[in-house]
């Protein structure tokens, strides 16, 4: 029986001075307000194709046990004792993304996320496309058909937007008992954290969320989940 593996990814978005001008312009005028266009050079990592992916958490349910696969000098994988339960395995982005892609390829894993379907698996897709590396799976497939494939928790605790307010991942977990992934790094800090050089910490914080994901999978996967087959 194929396993069923949460995953999700760290970003660290491209300095506003690496984007180039053309793209710069496109982006302002893009804005809808002037807060929002003020936001914009902070946040290149939610832009598609204006980040690095720097961190891939990966979570074996049936195995409990974790796989962060982080940018570094490449290793063999092992042990990684910041988180229980866990391994790592380090290597340039294009490795990372291979790493990924072949084990949903050879595993035919049921994936599983949190919003993956509206970030996660289009950014996976597109930089992996930029770096010439072949998605073995299209993580955004037909919506309401793919459930098996790739569950994305967001779209099932708001049943496919009919309940529009979305709510984080921190609140899910307090609402259904299971250990907040939040600690001292979030999304926004992905960025500055890579340029410090901190990427253990980025790592951490990815496999933490990652594992969350997978419990908050195991709290509605017998109660929720068969609302939508």
């Amino acid at each position: 029986m194929p396993p069923t593996i949460a995953y999700d990814i760290e970003v660290a978005g491209f300095r506003w001075e690496e984007v180039d001008e053309v793209t710069r312009g496109y982006l302002l005028n893009r804005a809808r307000s002037d807060e929002e266009r003020q936001d914009i050079p902070e946040r290149t990592a939610l832009v598609p194709g204006l980040g690095k992916i720097c961190a891939i958490g990966m979570w074996n349910l049936e195995k409990d046990r974790g796989l962060c696969l982080m940018e570094g000098e490449s290793e063999d994988q092992h042990e990684w004792e910041r988180v229980p339960h866990s391994d790592v395995l380090r290597g340039d982005e294009s490795e990372l993304l291979e790493r990924f892609w072949d084990v949903v390829d050879r595993k035919r894993p049921r994936l599983v996320s949190f919003n993956g379907r509206g970030y996660d698996g289009p950014i996976l897709m597109i930089r992996s496309a930029q770096l010439g590396v072949k998605p073995s799976r299209n993580l955004c497939g037909p919506r309401y058909q793919s459930l098996e494939s790739h569950t994305d928790l967001m779209e099932i605790l708001t049943f496919y937007g009919a309940w529009r307010e979305r709510y984080s991942l921190d609140y899910w977990c307090h609402r259904f008992d299971v250990e907040s992934p939040k600690g001292s790094i979030d999304g926004s800090q992905v960025a500055r954290y890579y340029r410090e050089g901190r990427i253990d910490e980025i790592g951490e914080y990815c496999l933490r969320d990652v594992r969350a994901t997978a419990q908050l999978f195991d709290r509605v996967r017998e109660t929720l989940l068969p609302l939508f087959r």
